[in-house]
């Protein structure tokens, strides 16, 4: 069996190699805001986007002297969500510690890694969408049958117009992310070079956020397989949804003597929807 010397040395790259790996694989994570929570109920409020308006008579503006101030209040909706727990393992066998090389191990931590990490990004992607039923979120189907409709269908249209609905509702759109599934990606670089006859957008040259491929229209496009198919994301990640960490990417080994080690990763926490009007979702992009 391996010696004391090398479980240790594997035990400190295992934890070196999730935590590494997990950064590089979040796409929306890394986009939202991130803050802790201890328990596994939380309590949140989602503050209603309108510009504050006062009831008639009373008015804000043109004020006549010694009169009583308008009241204005600010609503909120008071909701409560659930920690949720995501988890994989897996078991790499003695006889395969003592005589393969540290890949094994490396690809085995990284495999189960890249499981849960897909599926905390996947559960964050469906609360900014609200899991493709919106309704507090902007939305509107795309124009023509599809992005990939090269007679009628218009992305930079709908883009725009998911850009138009987030200022509207008071948030600058500016910066923002689109996120499209490759399919998408593939229709919308169609549309521009071949449909459009457009120069090609601009692409980052390094890539500062994981997932960002290229900018336009002021604001990132993102490409990720979470990306539910049929549709486009459009809006500030930071603005619309919070994630609530109760425990971070973490992973143990767990020896069983005589036979071999358990692998374990896990991960706690929620994703809020904060403010939904900071989002947009763009349904039907496909045919």
């Amino acid at each position: 069996m391996a010696t004391v010397e090398t479980n240790d040395i594997r035990g400190l790259d295992i934890d070196k190699l999730v935590k590494g790996f997990a950064l590089t694989e979040y796409i929306f994570k890394s986009m939202v805001t991130v803050s802790s929570t201890s328990g596994d109920a939380i309590r949140w409020y989602q503050e209603t986007a309108a510009d504050l308006t006062a009831t008639a008579p009373s008015v804000v503006a043109n004020i006549s002297p010694l009169s009583t101030f308008p009241t204005l209040e600010v609503t909120w909706t008071r909701n409560t969500s659930y920690v949720r727990k995501y988890a994989a393992e897996g078991f790499i066998s003695m006889e395969d510690i003592k005589s393969a090389d540290i890949d094994v191990l490396a690809r085995t931590m990284l495999r189960l890694t890249r499981a849960v990490v897909k599926q905390v990004d996947r559960r964050i992607y469906d609360v900014m969408t609200e899991s493709q039923s919106p309704s507090n979120i902007g939305t509107a189907a795309a124009t023509g049958t599809g992005w990939d409709d090269t007679t009628n269908g218009n992305p930079i249209l709908d883009i725009m117009a998911a850009k138009q609905n987030i200022a509207e509702n008071n948030y600058n759109p500016e910066g923002g992310i689109i996120a499209m599934n490759p399919k998408n990606q593939k229709d919308l670089m169609n549309y521009l070079i071949n449909v459009k006859g457009s120069s090609i957008p601009q692409f980052a040259s390094q890539k500062v956020q994981t997932g960002v491929v290229m900018e336009m229209l002021g604001m990132r496009v993102v490409v990720s397989n979470n990306v539910v198919a049929d549709s486009v994301f459009v809006g500030l990640p930071a603005r619309a949804c919070t994630w609530k960490s109760h425990t971070d990417t973490t992973a143990k080994a767990i020896a069983d003597p005589g036979v071999g080690t358990k692998l374990r990763v896990w991960e706690m926490g929620e994703g809020l929807l904060t403010d939904p009007k900071a989002a947009y979702l763009i349904t039907d992009t496909d045919t």
